[in-house]
């Protein structure tokens, strides 16, 4: 493909579907400079993909979401250290505390600090192990609030399916994360 007809190409992707993407990054994130910053970031890639010769994408709707999503859960790992509760989400069994033991104290003392990196770091690397679907429904109801029956809505995947998938993360971050409790609770 000539360079001009990349041009071409890149362009009448962005008009086509940038407002349908700037409004559903919007939905995500809330934060318009933040909405602004992911869409051109997925432009950006766009832009460096088939400049690199990878050829044209095939269903250039579902690459161009897939990129927002992944940018979107991006955005949110980098800015989301602070919410206590998240640990809280494990019902009646041993990681109830953990929260209340890591975060009771000011949020300065060098070793809550420590703790509260190697929580979070441990967290980052066991949702990375999930399937993006399965983190992506975790991360979007525990972190940021967002009811199932609106990410129902606006993906059109069926509520069920939604609990399923959160479930399997939740299993799986509770076996993930026993052993760093265990650590924390015997040192």
């Amino acid at each position: 493909m000539a360079e001009s007809e990349k041009g071409a190409y890149i362009t009448g992707i962005f008009e086509c579907y940038s407002p349908r993407l700037r409004s559903y990054i919007r939905g995500q994130v809330g934060d318009t400079d933040d909405a602004e910053d992911i869409l051109q970031d997925v432009f950006y890639q766009l832009v460096r993909t088939a400049g690199d010769g990878a050829g044209d994408i095939e269903k250039i709707s579902g690459w161009l979401y897939r990129v927002a999503r992944n940018s979107i859960l991006n955005l949110w790992r980098r800015k989301h250290e602070e919410p206590l509760s998240a640990l809280t989400i494990y019902g009646d069994d041993p990681f109830d505390g953990l929260a209340e033991m890591l975060f009771s104290e000011p949020a300065g003392e060098p070793e809550n600090v420590y703790l509260r990196k190697l929580v979070w770091q441990e967290l980052d690397n066991a949702l990375s192990e999930l399937p993006p679907e399965q983190s992506e429904v975790f991360c979007l109801t525990v972190f940021d609030g967002v009811p199932v029956k609106d990410i129902s809505e606006n993906t059109g995947v069926p509520v069920a399916t939604l609990l399923s998938r959160k479930h399997y993360a939740v299993k799986h971050l509770r076996l993930r994360l026993r052993g760093l409790y265990e650590d924390i609770l015997n040192a």
